[in-house]
């Protein structure tokens, strides 16, 4: 009997997947832990491997397609074997929703985690770097693999596609440059690892011409509005300001650079030095630290960070679990590490869930101030500008100090104006003695 492929549901707020490549046709064989497809969520780009083995009898859906969770896509089964013309909707889908959800988590947990080895007659290779080898026709015979035991890695295949100047490009992307006349090689690539999509072309076409460019809502671009649409209309936004004194943070900077250099290898920032302050001071706060959830204020009793990362398209907020509990050091290597995980889009969902409050760092830009926008059910969020040496009153003295400005946006729901800014007043506080923190 043909089983069913599913779109899996891959994190708890996802409700469609964009199609960006099949990697079977219809009338392929399919082997169980072979990708058959690479989706787009909300977070993140994924590729799907098979967990049913035969044949490819059916695709009902086409590259660049926005498709519900839980949405059959396609079938697999014994060759000429029945199956639907178009894709089950209302009663053939009906079933065990919790059984379709359990088995879509259990797909996204394994299909994340778990890498497959290549059978022991082959060149051992990732199913990543076997699909990008087959889209550029490049032999896996001839890839020197980094990988262990000499696996070879997407990123040696993509080593070897740049040496030979081969850009990659979706079939869709490709069918509507050739019917328009355009030359791949002059289009910029948006997509993952800066692969060519239908977009591309057609953003392409439009610049060479007089007509404004129109981009579509897709993707995180979408997903991104759609929560930032929803936490300004559902959440009353109350945002206060202070400036912080860096002086004492500076030179504590400073002295414990090159330890924490040394130990990990990464360079203490400013941010990892707010964090741990951050951290520190929501243990005595704990509605700041909340979670608002339909009537229902939940106080956190761990720290989970959200560190916002700016990415193409959007803004990912990867979560540091245990924030209070970690040292300079550690929080200096976490928070490095999966900023450069969601700048390269491979965070897991894991990592991209269950903060309890969330940092929003504009300090590498010439911005001071800011209100920042909640991140539900989060209760509060902090902004965080640049560092500016400004003149300040010491002591009846002027005297020129390097300030910081830090703005809180907090629920006016779940917190009021003065436990907020007894918070923020005490976050000032330990940022201008952070040595305190070293106790």
């Amino acid at each position: 009997m043909a089983k069913e492929v599913f779109m899996p549901k891959l994190s708890s707020t996802m409700e469609v997947g964009t199609l960006l490549q099949w990697f079977k046709e219809e009338g392929e064989s399919v082997e169980i832990g072979e990708p058959l497809f690479e989706i787009m969520t909300d977070k993140i780009n994924i590729e799907v491997e098979s967990y049913e083995e035969g044949t490819l009898l059916k695709k009902y859906y086409q590259l660049d397609d926005e498709i519900p969770v839980n949405t059959v896509i396609a079938y697999i089964g014994e060759e000429s074997e029945a199956v639907p013309k178009d894709p089950p909707v209302g009663n053939d889908q009906e079933g065990s929703m919790e059984e379709r959800e359990s088995s879509s988590t259990t797909e996204a947990t394994e299909t994340e985690s778990n890498v497959k080895e290549s059978q022991s007659n082959k060149v051992r290779a990732t199913p990543s770097a076997r699909r990008v080898a087959r889209e550029n026709e490049i032999s896996l015979h001839s890839i020197q693999g980094s990988g262990p035991k000499g696996r070879i890695q997407e990123q040696d295949v993509a080593e070897m596609v740049s040496q030979t100047e081969t850009k990659l490009s979706t079939p869709l992307a490709e069918k509507i440059a050739k019917d328009k006349g355009i030359n791949l090689h002059n289009v910029q690539g948006t997509g993952s690892r800066n692969k060519i999509t239908k977009a591309d072309v057609i953003g392409h076409d439009t610049a060479s011409s007089d007509e404004p460019e129109r981009i579509q809502l897709k993707g995180l671009r979408k997903a991104v509005a759609a929560k930032m649409l929803e936490s300004a209309r559902s959440i009353p936004h109350v945002t206060l300001t202070t400036d912080v004194d860096m002086t004492k943070a500076m030179e504590m900077r400073q002295a414990l650079l090159p330890i924490i250099e040394e130990q990990t290898g990464y360079r203490l920032s400013y941010t990892e030095i707010i964090m741990k302050t951050t951290a520190h001071v929501l243990g005595s706060h704990p509605y700041v630290n909340a979670s608002l959830i339909e009537n229902e204020i939940i106080l956190n009793k761990s720290v989970h960070l959200g560190l916002a990362v700016a990415v193409e398209n959007g803004l990912i907020v990867p979560s540091i679990q245990h924030a209070e509990a970690k040292g300079l050091a550690e929080l200096t290597v976490m928070s490095k590490t999966l900023g450069k995980k969601a700048r390269n889009n491979q965070l897991t969902p894991e990592e991209m869930s269950g903060s309890t409050f969330t940092i929003s760092n504009l300090g590498m830009y010439a911005i001071d101030g800011f209100t920042p926008i909640i991140n539900p059910p989060e209760t509060a969020i902090l902004g965080v500008g640049r560092i500016v040496r400004k003149p300040v009153a010491i002591d009846n003295a002027m005297e020129i100090r390097p300030m910081m400005v830090l703005s809180l946006s907090f629920d006016h729901r779940a917190i009021d104006g003065a436990p907020a800014a007894a918070f923020l007043t005490e976050l000032k506080e330990c940022l201008e003695s952070p040595y305190g923190l070293l106790v």
